[in-house]
């Protein structure tokens, strides 16, 4: 478990450190229209809101589902629940037409009864054969014989008959009297599929084969949905929080388990992940079942729509303002932030700095800072006074993009100047005496 902690951290801090690059690269010394010089600030509500906390829409089912099948034989007489109903033990669900049994049952107890006489006839003739025999001479013997034993052949063969009308007609009667099919446990009829009038509770139940499902009330689990592109947000095992969409301070821990990629989903991508049609373009796409098997389910109610999210421990930490360690300068001695006053300028302000999180990177403000409050990156050509823009984009032009070559009129430091022939070598890199070749043909110099 402690791996997948850490897995989770390092998420955090990736998407915190990506947020801080961000932060970094924007800071860079800006001009305005004017020329005057400009640095970038970001609120510091939108950097609380780095954590990368991304939601998926979920919904409340049973961990135990029943699946009632229909015998494809047999006719439905009468529905008598629909999808949404609470059942409970004993409760029926349907019963089937059983007008064709009884005529069946009919059919068969009149052949019972042909076979019951068959056999009485059958073994009053071996008993009148056994007695002729006695009495006929050894030439009619083996004639006698035959004929007993013909008899008793199909004597064994009526018996079998019966036996297979009595196996019959008991099968007709146990669907006779079972005709009503009733609930095995309570719960809340999640779908029943009767042809084209099939009802189902909400969209997350799936079409399914079973004739009517029924869900366990009691403990429960939320089933979510992914994507192709956001299928890396659930990792097997790892800490999930599901959150009211009602109340957001209304929350339930559990653990992710795997995507099923085995059983995809081809169906309205908005509708899977709560946008409407006003939010985005209606898109066909294939999604994956996933869920998040709950610590405790009191208080959720079944088919209740809820948010998914991941557990990185924001939850526990305390409540207040969380700022990004790189944002903070001098935190040894007096921790100061490049911050904007009322009148659009930076300033040099001293805050009081308090707990550290060290999966987030960032300490908690005691004291000095607003959710309102805009600050800068700290850079060396940031200065109190310097006016101060939220537009990352606002003076930029081709002269400010290469930044890292000088302006008109100022030169290369000493040590990066090249050389005035560049194409000279250095002393210690030139060849010695000893070692030049005299050209072919030419003086040796000596």
């Amino acid at each position: 478990m402690k791996k997948k902690q850490i897995w989770i951290a390092a998420a955090c801090a990736i998407v915190c450190i990506g947020g801080l690059a961000a932060g970094m690269i924007f800071a860079q010394k800006k001009k305005h229209a004017d020329g005057e010089e400009m640095a970038y600030v970001m609120s510091i509500s939108s950097m609380n809101q780095m954590s990368g906390i991304q939601r998926l829409a979920g919904v409340v089912e049973s961990q135990k589902t029943l699946d009632i099948q229909k015998d494809g034989e047999r006719e439905v007489k009468e529905v008598f629940v629909k999808a949404g109903d609470e059942v409970d033990v004993g409760t029926k669900l349907f019963t089937y037409d059983t007008t064709t049994t009884e005529t069946e049952l009919q059919q068969a107890q009149l052949d019972l009864e042909r076979a019951a006489g068959n056999m009485e006839n059958l073994k009053a003739q071996i008993a009148q054969l056994q007695k002729e025999k006695k009495k006929a001479s050894s030439d009619e013997q083996l004639s006698y014989t035959t004929q007993i034993q013909t008899a008793e052949m199909d004597l064994k063969k009526s018996e079998y008959e019966r036996k297979a009308k009595e196996v019959e007609m008991n099968q007709l009667k146990s669907k006779i009297d079972n005709a009503t099919v009733t609930s095995e446990m309570k719960g809340v009829v999640k779908a029943v599929n009767n042809g084209q009038n099939s009802q189902e509770m909400s969209m997350y139940s799936g079409s399914g084969q079973a004739f009517i499902t029924i869900l366990a009330t009691g403990e429960y689990r939320v089933k979510g949905k992914v994507n192709e592109q956001n299928a890396s947000l659930v990792v097997e095992g790892a800490r999930a929080i599901i959150r009211s969409r009602v109340d957001e301070n209304l929350i339930w821990h559990g653990t992710y388990t795997a995507v099923d990629t085995k059983n995809p989903n081809n169906s309205n991508s908005n509708m899977m992940y709560g946008m409407s049609s006003e939010d985005a373009s209606q898109t066909t796409s294939t999604s994956y079942p996933f869920y998040v098997e709950l610590d405790a389910s009191d208080g959720l109610l079944l088919g209740q729509h809820v948010y998914i999210e991941q557990d990185n421990g924001m939850q526990e930490r305390e409540e207040g303002i969380w700022l990004d360690e790189a944002f903070l300068t001098d935190l040894e001695k007096n921790p100061y932030v490049w911050a904007e006053t009322e009148k659009g300028t930076l300033e040099k302000r001293v805050v009081v700095v308090g707990t550290y999180d060290e999966n987030m990177m960032q300490y908690k403000i005691e004291n000095g800072l607003e959710e309102s409050d805009y600050v800068a990156y700290p850079q060396e050509f940031l200065k109190e006074g310097m006016k101060t823009t939220h537009d990352p984009a606002e003076g930029m032009t081709q002269q400010d993009a290469p930044e890292a070559l000088p302006e008109e009129g100022e030169g290369l430091p000493e040590e990066e100047m090249l050389p005035e022939d560049a194409e000279a070598l250095p002393e210690e890199d030139a060849l010695p005496e000893e070692e030049v070749q005299p050209e072919e043909g030419g003086e040796t110099g000596i």
